[in-house]
C-alpha cells in the first residue's frame, strides 16, 4: 500500500542535519543543511531562528500561494549530536506527528551521491539520528545522502567532518537537487514512488 500524506493540508518537519557555523558548512556531515537550504529557496521561506534551538523556514511547495503541502524546514543549532532535542521541540510546538516527519541526512554506507529513502530503521552509527530516535522513536522518514566510506584507514568521523573534495563538488548542486526532488516526491505522493523514482 502506498504511503501518502493527508491530503496536503498537514504542516510537516522536514529537518536537515548538520553542524552549525562556517567551519562546518562545506562538510559532508552538512549535506542535510545543504539540502535543506535549496528547499528554503523553493517554497519562498527564509531561515530564522526559533526557541527551539533550530534555524526554522517555512512555506508551501511551490512557493507562496500555492496549494502545495506547507513545510517546516528545520536546521538545529545544537550540533549533529544533539539533534533530537531541537527536533522533538518543534514536532511538539507545532503538534507534528512524527508520521510526518523527514530527516535529511549523510549516509557513509552508500556511494557518494547516491539516495536511499525509508521509514524507521536503526541509526547506523549516526549520532544525528541516534538523537532523534532516542527523543521520538524511530518510526519517521529519512532521505539518506550517500557520502562514501572514508579512504584507507581514515577515521570515519574525521571523513564526514571534512569538505566535499574538488571531484565532488563538481556534482555536489545537481546531487543536492536531486535530493530535494526527493524530498518533495515523498512528502507529495508518499514514500513507495519517491523510492521507485530516486532509490539508486
Amino acid at each position: 500500500m502506498t504511503e501518502t500524506n493527508d491530503g496536503g493540508n498537514g504542516l510537516w518537519l522536514v529537518v536537515g542535519l548538520g553542524n552549525p557555523g562556517p567551519r562546518y558548512a562545506g562538510n559532508r556531515h552538512n549535506a542535510g543543511f545543504m539540502v535543506a537550504d535549496l528547499l528554503a529557496e523553493r517554497i519562498g521561506g527564509a531561515f530564522k531562528a526559533h526557541k527551539s534551538r533550530a534555524m526554522v523556514a517555512d512555506g508551501r511547495l511551490g512557493g507562496p500561494g500555492s496549494p502545495g503541502p506547507r513545510l517546516l524546514l528545520a536546521k538545529p543549532l545544537s550540533f549533529m549530536n544533539l539533534s533530537g532535542q531541537p527536533t522533538a521541540a518543534l514536532a511538539a510546538f507545532h503538534k507534528i506527528p512524527v508520521s510526518r516527519l523527514v530527516v535529511i541526512h549523510d549516509e557513509l554506507d552508500i556511494g557518494y551521491g547516491a539516495l536511499r529513502l525509508k521509514r524507521g530503521g536503526g541509526d547506523n552509527g549516526h549520532n544525528g539520528l541516534r538523537s532523534i530516535t532516542a527523543a521520538l522513536g524511530r518510526d519517521y522518514y529519512r532521505v539518506r545522502f550517500g557520502v562514501g566510506r572514508p579512504p584507507g584507514r581514515m577515521d570515519a568521523a574525521a571523513y564526514v567532518l571534512r569538505d566535499f573534495s574538488a571531484a565532488e563538488r563538481k556534482d555536489l548542486d545537481y546531487l543536492v537537487d536531486r535530493a530535494a526532488d526527493a524530498v518533495e516526491t515523498l512528502v507529495t505522493r508518499g514514500l513507495e514512488p519517491a523510492q521507485n523514482a530516486y532509490n539508486s
